[in-house]
């Protein structure tokens, strides 16, 4: 067998098994691999699909792509939302199509999400060199474009002979399904290697399952974190990504209704609780809901699970004011676990410490008053969010109306997808969350352009899910016009493939979000509108406003479009649009809703802070203005060592 026929041979038959309450799952790792084919890849892993899919398609299915970072993205939303049994593939040519891999491995390894890469790589025999598109550096011959992954993958090898395969592969899908160590695993295979034939091992072709590991706590940790939670007055939890990974949301409602923990989630953690549990406070932090941080301002004793502690999830380390805080962080990830020097961390699945805490902790309850707190927050924020989901119209409608009619009208299962400007923010502190799988807005790295291509991977788990008997998910992506300009391409691959996804596109002439914070730091929306450029000045901030016409764009690659027009009746004619699209044919193709907003029109304050530094000096008054503004934040920061 040639090299490249090898591996895929092998990945067609790799599973992996989890055990969830006593129920196992067997699942294949890989069930598909997506590529762009260039001269590095057309011979080697191209003939290979080729030929396996005239052998029997079920082998390695092939899927098409438009572009090779939106590829990646696709493997993650499928990760995501298989919790990180599965993902897919990835094999690309050489030089730039190598390249083009690059965000999407960081993106993968940030949010700490299996995707496997096969980016391809030059001549390993050197005999014909320099081949095209093949980088040369004078001071270390053997360096490539694919070292550019070493730092953004969790694991990385390059296959230089037919021998190595056998470890590159056994160790890249070791660290594949690690909870702990998961992310981008980069096997980087050289053209004339990938045609190479060999003799294989027959056991290397052997079908093989790959255990999901799920620590259990050390009890000495769960006595001393179970002392600290007792002894506390005020305590919070902090619930992140790793406790939907663990299929530990029924054992933490189980904990907060049983001592009376209040719990604010993270961006990843958007899900753990429904949002109308009475013991969640929704989103914490820069982006969060004031209940979370009222409570979370007071809190003498944070107990993270699941969470990275990411800026945003702290406030910048501004979110929590009490001198006495502590930290218990329960986390598979021991680089999580210890985050902020605490002296308390839990290395363990977050449903195993769970069940060992409700266990350790029984008859602890805390007092009435944080009960009454929770209470009254909790009111104070849903007024605050029907307010904002129910802004009359004006000339332009809000993003906040536009949000709250996107939730009306999908259902509790269905699931919105979001990743980058100002939409994210507003998701998580707004979003009234139904289901555990029916949010996912990709915010370690906040990538533009994630939102259709990731959409498309969450949807192609989701069908598979209503194929295995699951339940039936459409999926809403809400993106900007700017994002939606980074990376549109994959509408093309829905039309291919007739997926059905539905996109909310909203139009605001610009990058809303970083519009509002340069307002915020005193540079007055700088090079944030899309505008024609004024020549006198060499400015795009006073021109006119740029013809663009971004329905058209979308049916010109065969979406279908519904467009809502500017007026009084564009809220109710958006959720029924919403509505319409929901109950078109599940193999129709994609649908593109086409809203504009007001860009000027702010989702409701969090009453928090994100830490981004403004000019000590400036000519500008503004600027001036805002560092002032800033040094008074930054008085209240915390190194949060507990």
């Amino acid at each position: 067998m040639t090299v490249a026929q090898a591996a895929v041979e092998y990945l067609s038959k790799q599973y992996t098994v989890d055990s969830i309450n006593g129920v196992e799952f067997l699942e294949r790792l890989i069930p598909g691999t997506f590529g762009i084919f260039g001269h590095g890849n057309v011979a080697g892993v191209g003939q290979a699909l080729k030929q396996y899919q005239q052998l029997d398609p079920r082998i390695m299915p092939y899927y098409q792509g438009r572009n090779e970072q939106a590829q990646v993205h696709q493997a993650v939303g499928y990760a995501r939302h298989t919790r990180r049994r599965q993902t897919y593939a990835v094999s690309t040519s050489i030089g730039p199509g190598s390249s083009n891999l690059l965000t999407g491995a960081a993106l993968a390894t940030t949010n700490r999400l299996p995707v496997l890469l096969l980016p391809s790589d030059t001549f390993a025999t050197r005999t014909a060199d320099p081949v095209l598109q093949q980088l040369e550096q004078p001071y270390a011959y053997d360096l490539t474009v694919n070292d550019a992954f070493r730092p953004l993958s969790k694991f990385f090898d390059r296959v230089t002979r037919p021998e190595q395969l056998f470890s590159a592969f056994h160790h890249g899908l070791r660290v594949l399904t690690d909870p702990a160590e998961t992310g981008a695993v980069t096997i980087s295979l050289p053209q004339d290697v990938q045609a190479e034939a060999f003799d294989i091992p027959e056991e290397f072709l052997a079908e093989r399952e790959w255990r999901i590991r799920r620590p259990e706590a050390d009890d000495d940790d769960i006595a001393r974190a179970a002392e600290a939670i007792r002894a506390a007055k005020r305590p919070l939890i902090i619930a992140g990504g790793g406790v939907l990974y663990a299929y530990a949301n029924e054992e933490l409602a189980k904990f907060a209704e049983l001592t009376g923990i209040p719990v604010g989630n993270t961006q990843a953690g958007v899900g753990v609780l429904p949002w109308d549990h009475k013991f969640s406070l929704g989103a914490i932090g820069s982006t969060g809901t004031t209940a979370a941080n009222a409570l979370a301002a007071e809190a003498d004793l944070i107990i993270g699970i699941g969470t990275r502690y990411e800026d945003f999830t702290t406030a910048s380390r501004t979110a929590f004011q009490n001198p006495d805080v502590r930290f218990v962080n329960v986390n598979v990830a021991p680089i999580d676990a210890y985050k902020h020097g605490t002296h308390l961390p839990v290395v363990a699945d977050a449903r195993k410490a769970l069940v060992k805490l409700n266990q350790a902790l029984g008859g602890y309850r805390v007092g009435a008053d944080l009960e009454n707190q929770i209470a009254a927050e909790k009111k104070r924020w849903d007024a605050t969010v029907d307010a904002a989901f129910a802004e009359a119209d004006a000339p332009l409608v809000s993003q906040n109306a536009i949000i709250g009619a996107t939730n009306r009208a999908m259902d509790a299962q269905d699931v919105v997808i979001c990743a980058a400007g100002s939409l994210p923010g507003d998701l998580h502190k707004m979003w009234r969350v139904r289901d555990p799988f029916g949010y996912h807005v990709e915010y370690a790295y906040s990538c533009m352009g994630y939102e259709i291509p990731g959409g498309l991977g969450v949807k192609r788990a989701a069908l598979a899910e209503a194929a295995a008997g699951g339940p039936e998910r459409d999926v809403v992506v809400m993106v900007g016009d700017g994002s939606y300009l980074m990376m549109h391409t994959e509408l093309v691959t829905a039309v291919a493939e007739r997926i059905k996804l539905i996109v909310v596109l909203i139009q605001n002439h610009g990058y809303a979000s970083i519009g509002s914070l340069s307002e915020s730091l005193g540079s007055q929306r700088f090079g944030t509108q899309y505008r024609a450029l004024n020549e006198e000045h060499h400015s795009f901030d006073d021109g006119d406003r740029l013809p663009v016409d971004l329905a058209l764009n979308a049916e010109s690659l065969g979406v279908k479009v519904i467009r809502i027009e500017p007026g009084e009746k564009a809220i109710a004619e958006l959720e029924q649009a919403i509505r319409d699209a929901k109950a078109a044919p599940a193999n129709g193709g994609p649908i593109v809703i086409h809203v504009e907003s007001d860009p000027l029109l702010d989702a409701p304050s969090s009453e928090s802070w994100w830490d981004v530094p403004v000019s000590e000096v400036s000519e500008l008054e503004s600027t001036k203005q805002a560092f002032q503004t800033y040094i008074d934040r930054k008085s209240r920061q915390r190194k949060l060592l507990g």
